[in-house]
């Protein structure tokens, strides 16, 4: 993992808008008193949603004003999670390969060279149009629909070259795409179908469960000092 900084041009400044800001109180108030730190991700959130998908030096200074938290708090927790972007990025899509060990054995480096074939051969830069950027990060949390990418807060599964060469394209289009598995299968089920649990007579509510009570304990031995 790389060193994570923050961009070097900054906007002046940063404010939520008046839907965001009354959403930020309501979310603050859900935590109890002398606990607001705990809303700092879903701030930071909504601040990178409003701003383009990036979070800017004076985002985080706003939030940390906000829960009464030091800048530098705010800063660590945008600086760790690669969920917060910390530079501009595509406006129609930043898309994150997952290249932990799962994903990079079904397919993930296949899916870099689309990412460098047809946004940029680097990580991290826009292209030209503004709409596309992309780079890899750890284990987004879908291993079992490896190899997978996740483009803002939605996640693309079960990808081939060809399918997310196909994703790039329809986004870039303004086509709309399916989010979660793009091999047809449902969620995190098995491919080709269940393999367990499939009779049936197990789901036609004709089946019965009686309930078998153990036995009670024996009762403990008497205590013989007592005597």
């Amino acid at each position: 993992m790389s060193v994570r900084r923050l961009h070097p041009v900054q906007p002046g400044s940063f404010a939520f808008n008046a839907e965001n800001l009354a959403w930020a109180k309501a979310k603050i108030a859900q935590y109890p008193a002398g606990k607001e730190a705990s809303a700092v991700i879903p701030l930071l959130w909504r601040a990178q949603e409003q701003n383009g998908n990036w979070v800017t030096k004076p985002a985080i200074e706003y939030v940390a004003n906000m829960l009464g938290m030091a800048y530098i708090r705010v800063l660590e927790v945008a600086t760790f999670y690669t969920m917060f972007q910390l530079q501009p990025v595509g406006k129609v899509a930043h898309i994150q390969v997952c290249g932990t060990t799962p994903c990079m054995l079904r397919g993930a480096e296949d899916l870099k060279k689309v990412c460098q074939h047809k946004i940029h051969r680097e990580q991290h830069h826009v292209t030209e149009d503004g709409k596309f950027s992309w780079e890899e990060v750890e284990c987004l949390g879908a291993c079992v629909n490896a190899p997978m990418v996740q483009i803002f807060k939605d996640t693309y599964e079960d990808l081939t070259p060809a399918s997310l060469e196909k994703l790039i394209d329809d986004l870039a289009a303004g086509r709309k795409v399916k989010v979660g598995p793009q091999t047809g299968r449902h969620m995190a089920s098995p491919e080709g179908g269940p393999t367990s649990l499939t009779d049936p007579a197990l789901y036609d509510g004709q089946r019965t469960f009686t309930r078998v009570e153990p036995p009670p304990p024996p009762p403990p031995p008497a205590d013989e000092t007592k005597k």
